[in-house]
């Protein structure tokens, strides 16, 4: 663990000026309380271990991570921690961020600092393109959703129905998977909409309305943790299965550390994802064992801590690239044309001309083995860009 840095004597990385070769402050901010605390803590699992690890990689560079909390969905906070971080901690780039209002919030200190801010979770797709110091080493739920929708319709559904949490990454990935499932001769007949955190609402009035509809299949997103186990509580409840209704979703819906909870409710269903700890990759098989040699084998790793090693892995080959002394514009040219051959999730790179991540996106279906649930791919539809699209290198 990392102490926690209060304050600094001067102003340097808000104007610009390169980094220290002896330090570089990396400032976090995360949801490290809250009802949502879940989600942060995962991430914090994948961005504590890449330290842990290769901290000694830098060549006597010391990176020091200055935490903040913004104890949940409040973007208003986000905005001032961040303020604070570069003006007050003098940090040299920010990270974390696992809400979408959150790091869009902080796109303005991003553009008059010049401190580059690295999603390792916020999912909007707009979001990096507020500022040209943004960029992300996540998801967008456009890119899991579109293909969702091609793959459901070829599976012979015809009705769909949509239902998802109430802001911007819940509402792209519905209208992503609308627009496929429409466009590959499926309708949707309808959609509904859940209250957005931090309210946990009651699902099964709103599921019931969708049963109603008699849809062949249901896309439904919620923003992980609890209220996955929630929805897949209501379904259960509901008999979806009983009544001829097929649900799918993206990987938010099935994240590892929730699997205890979910149990049986969960058995069968497909999600659409960029990351499942179950993966034969090697880059993934070591990631997990290093995990569980850290924290235990109670809890997988999950998409959100793969992301986040993914985030470290880019900032410290940033660190080495340049010694340790970089400005926001050095640093985000680097970021720009990243790329990784072999990690947790696969192959994935930033495409330059959007600072957008592309991605496999992979078809998971939940299986229980020896008492156990396990996400295990059962298809690789390839890179994706953030529109989930078939990229093709510019």
């Amino acid at each position: 663990m990392h102490k926690l840095l209060v304050s600094a004597p001067a102003l340097l990385i808000a104007f610009g000026t390169a980094a220290s070769a002896q330090t570089v402050k990396i400032g976090v901010i995360n949801t490290l309380s809250g009802p949502d605390v879940q989600q942060g803590e995962m991430l914090e699992r994948g961005l504590e271990l890449y330290d842990k690890l290769h901290a000694k990689d830098l060549g006597g560079v010391k990176v020091e991570l200055v935490k903040r909390d913004d104890t949940g969905l409040n973007p208003d906070t986000a905005k001032r921690l961040a303020q604070e971080l570069v003006t007050r901690d003098h940090v040299n780039l920010i990270t974390g961020f696992v809400w979408s209002p959150n790091f869009m919030a902080v796109a303005p200190v991003a553009t008059q600092g010049k401190v580059p801010m690295v999603s390792l979770n916020a999912a909007a797709l707009p979001a990096v393109g507020m500022s040209p110091f943004m960029v992300r080493t996540s998801f967008t739920l456009t890119q899991q959703a579109y293909p969702l929708g091609k793959w459901a319709a070829k599976q012979g559904y015809k009705k769909a129905y949509t239902a998802a949490t109430d802001y911007a990454p819940g509402n792209e990935g519905a209208a992503a998977f609308t627009k496929s499932f429409t466009e590959a001769g499926g309708q949707v007949i309808g959609s509904v909409k859940f209250p957005a955190p931090p309210q946990t609402p009651d699902f099964a009035p709103f599921l019931q309305k969708v049963k109603d509809a008699k849809p062949d299949v249901l896309y439904v997103f919620v923003p992980a943790g609890a209220q996955a186990t929630s929805v897949l509580r209501a379904v259960h409840d509901l008999d979806f299965k009983g009544a001829g209704i097929t649900v799918i979703s993206t990987e938010d819906l099935d994240p590892d550390e929730e699997f205890p909870n979910i149990g049986s409710l969960g058995v069968g269903l497909v999600t659409s994802g960029v990351y499942d700890s179950d993966a034969t990759r090697p880059g993934n098989k070591e990631f997990v064992a290093d995990y569980y040699k850290q924290y235990g084998t109670k809890l997988a790793p999950d998409f959100e801590t793969a992301d986040a090693w993914s985030g470290m892995k880019m900032i410290f080959d940033m660190i080495k690239a340049t010694k340790g002394k970089f400005t926001g514009e050095q640093a985000m040219d680097f970021f720009s044309h990243y790329k990784d051959s072999n990690g947790p999730k696969g192959e994935w790179l930033i495409d330059p001309s959007t600072r957008q991540i592309v991605q496999n996106v992979y078809m998971r279906r939940l299986e229980m083995r020896n008492g156990k649930l396990f996400d295990t791919e059962f298809d690789n539809l390839g890179l994706m860009d953030a529109m989930g699209q078939p990229y093709a290198a510019k």
